[in-house]
């Protein structure tokens, strides 16, 4: 007979949060949360205030001195020796470079000199108290160091005396650890801050401090005073050694070339060179004119002296106009008297001598015209060339001069260089003596340190303040993580929430140390009225889920041993019973049976094994128990998971099923071996018993996984081990009806 619920043949998953659910922050729960342990954070936040109130209690005060500077730039001098240096600021970068002076290990260590520091209690280690806990007095003290041959770390040890050197730099380092030096913003006001345990040491080192950085800056302009002199007197002995050597070296350069004054020996062969070039030219010009001429009379000398006698240039000469003149005269009379006389006639040989004698002087004279062109053109080219030599020899002489001239000048510039910056250091150097003593302070104190009434730290309401503070975000945040950490069923939300099955009832926590069985009878006694009232509940959710058709097999299981499923089965079967039903309270859990021993059984008495091997007869194992019959587990098989699924057992639980109208099955758990699987198959209805505050949800979602994948009848939870008082502190709700019945009955 298949009594299983078809909608129940599916594949169970755990219930999906919506995601704007999951990202939702429910503040009144994080608020119980923080409610819940609120004695547990009130309790850290008071341990934390109280040590912090003692440790600030125990804190040496420290008071602070301040002493206010201000600090001018310096103005402009006479001499300024800090262009030496490199060291004339202004503007920001030269009050910052103020304000680190302020704070350099020089200054420090001046004040510690002057008020010596290195004797005064705060920085004396020998006049310190000695510590709340004496580290190696303590460890020399235990015995079984010594017995184990433990030796203890070299640092432990007693260390040597520090020599006066060290000591004064510790000193030193410690004081610098002490002063801050803090600028007024868009002042030049600096304010110079000692922080020291003696009130009054503390206003005298900020007021040294305060002098001493003023002294130190005199004393280091009066020395840089005193080393420019020296550096300018040793550089003005350099320039003098160079300004005598330049001279020198013009004077015999001068010596040398015989140089008087060379801009007038340049102007007077500049003159020449001018001279000689307009002489070139000319000459240049007669010499052409002079190789025309000489070149006609070459080209017709193979034509005799007539045809010299055409070439122009001797064609316009007077003399030989002349005698062409006396030559045409004769001839003209020769040929005159030819017409009148013959040849021998006196007159015509008279004729002809004068016409021969006046054809000779021409001849001659042209001759002479053509040796006159030959030598002018020779002279000529002779004069040109001396000329022309002169303009070279001018010309050289004007560069050699050029070059003397601009190494004269060389020398003069290097006379003139040496001698300026001779006379500008010269110059300097006495302006600086003359000034020397009118060096003034940058600095001057507005107002001295004064013995401080009260200290600046610590400040113990605000450190406490803060440390209570600090716990409490503490003591918050590690309630939430132990709230987050803590994934386990609190409440029936969670139940429902997580495994989406409804909450059949809750059982609360039996105080005390209860036998196993006082609680398997603890309904049937009535001695609890919270408990006996919290298993109606369940018995009602029970019957009320099977009115169409009765549930007659039902098993009970959990996730892992310890969760109370056998007590729920046995007081569950008498509430049943109570209500006039015949129930069978039958132990399946043949691997750890619990109901024999809560029941106080005999050893051996037979049970549900034997009834499945066929070693006993049904009433044999049957027990009479104050209106329950029970059947235990029997003797223990080898393999119990073969027995319940071996046709013999379904065959006995429709016997049993024919004769009781209830059969209470306590199961094994889910998560121990497969039975509850196969038990879940023959069963009409399944609780699953879930630990309150025990019970991991991982653990209770893969056993209801489980079971409803393999068509398990699960009907609902039954919530055990609630612990009433403390989830109600702790603001967790189970329902109205029990809030208030259930919870009043048992206070009752």
């Amino acid at each position: 007979m298949d009594t299983k619920d078809p909608s129940l043949d599916r594949r169970w998953t755990p219930p999906r949060v919506a995601d704007e659910e999951v990202d939702k922050i429910d503040p009144l729960q994080l608020w119980h949360t923080v409610w819940r342990r609120k004695l547990s954070i009130l309790s850290l936040v008071l341990v934390v205030t109280m040590l912090t109130t003692l440790v600030v209690l125990s804190i040496t005060p420290i008071y602070r001195a301040i002493a206010t500077l201000l600090i001018e730039q310096r103005s402009a001098k006479v001499v300024s020796i800090e262009q030496v240096y490199g060291l004339e600021g202004s503007g920001q970068e030269y009050l910052q470079t103020q304000f680190q002076l302020l704070r350099s290990r020089s200054l420090a260590e001046r004040v510690v000199r002057e008020l010596e520091l290195t004797t005064h209690p705060e920085f004396d280690p020998l006049q310190q108290p000695e510590p709340l806990v004496n580290i190696k007095g303590l460890l020399g003290h235990l015995s079984f160091l010594n017995a184990l041959s433990i030796t203890l770390p070299e640092h432990l040890e007693e260390e040597a005396a520090p020599t006066e050197a060290q000591r004064f730099d510790q000193v030193t380092r410690a004081f610098m650890e002490r002063i801050n030096v803090e600028p007024e913003r868009r002042t030049q006001l600096a304010r110079i801050q000692v922080d020291m345990a003696d009130a009054r040491m503390a206003t005298r080192a900020a007021n040294a401090l305060a002098r001493g950085y003023i002294e130190s800056q005199l004393e280091a302009s009066m020395e840089m005073s005193m080393t420019a002199t020296n550096w300018m007197n040793s550089r003005l002995g350099e320039l003098r050694d160079k300004l005598k050597d330049a001279e020198d070296r013009l004077q015999a350069y001068r010596e040398q070339e015989n140089l008087v004054d060379v801009q007038g020996v340049a102007t007077v062969t500049a003159n020449e060179l001018s001279l000689t070039g307009d002489r070139m030219i000319d000459a240049r010009r007669q010499r052409a004119e002079a190789e025309s001429q000489y070149r006609q009379v070459q080209s017709m000398r193979s034509g005799g002296w007539e045809k010299l006698a055409t070439v122009p240039a001797v064609l316009g000469h007077p003399l030989i106009q002349q005698f062409k003149a006396d030559e045409a005269r004769a001839r003209a009379k020769v040929e005159e008297l030819s017409k009148r006389y013959g040849p021998r006639h006196p007159n015509m040989e008279s004729a002809r001598t004068e016409l021969q004698a006046a054809t000779a002087s021409l001849r001659g004279q042209v001759e002479q015209i053509v040796a006159g062109i030959e030598r002018n053109y020779q002279l000529a080219i002779a004069n040109e060339s001396s000329l022309r030599a002169s303009f070279d020899a001018n010309k050289a002489q004007i560069q050699d001069i050029s070059r003397k001239e601009f190494r004269l000048r060389e020398l003069q510039r290097e006379v003139d260089t040496n001698r300026a910056l001779y006379d500008t250091f010269m110059s300097r150097l006495k302006e600086t003596a003359a000034t020397s003593d009118l060096e003034t302070a940058n600095a001057r104190v507005v107002d001295e340190a004064t013995v401080p009434a009260t200290p600046v730290k610590p400040r113990k309401a605000l450190i406490v303040g803060i440390a209570g503070l600090l716990a409490l975000f503490v003591g918050i945040g590690l309630a939430l993580l132990l709230e987050a950490l803590n994934n386990t069923f609190k409440s029936t939300e969670d139940v429902e929430t997580k495994l989406n099955l409804p909450v059949l009832g809750i059982l609360p926590l039996v105080k005390g140390r209860a036998e196993r069985a006082r609680i398997a009878r603890l309904f049937q006694a009535n001695t609890d009225k919270g408990f006996a009232e919290s298993m109606r509940t369940v018995r009602t959710s029970l019957v009320l889920a099977d009115m169409s058709e009765p549930h007659k097999r039902i098993v009970v299981t959990s996730s892992i041993p310890g969760e109370g499923k056998s007590s729920v089965s046995s007081n569950l079967a008498y509430a049943l019973a109570q209500v006039g039903e015949t129930v069978l309270l039958l132990d399946a859990d043949m691997r750890r049976p619990m109901l024999a021993k809560n029941f106080e059984l005999p050893v051996g008495t037979p049970g549900l094994a034997n009834l499945i091997a066929g070693n006993a007869r049904l009433e044999d194992c049957i027990r009479h128990l104050d209106g329950v019959d029970l059947i235990s587990a029997g003797t223990v098989p080898p393999d119990p998971l073969e027995l319940l699924s071996s046709p013999r057992f379904a065959a006995l639980l429709d016997t049993l099923s024919a004769r009781y109208s209830r059969i209470i099955i306590d199961s094994p758990p889910t998560q121990a071996v497969s039975d509850p699987v196969v038990l879940g198959t023959l069963a009409d209805a399944l609780i699953y018993v879930i630990k309150s505050e025990s019970t991991p949800t991982p653990l209770a979602v893969k056993g209801v996984g489980q079971l409803l994948q393999h068509n398990a009848p699960v009907t609902g939870v039954v919530l055990n081990h609630v612990d009433i008082k403390k989830a109600q502190k702790y603001g967790y709700r189970y329902g109205g009806y029990y809030d208030y019945y259930g919870y009043s009955t048992q206070k009752a």
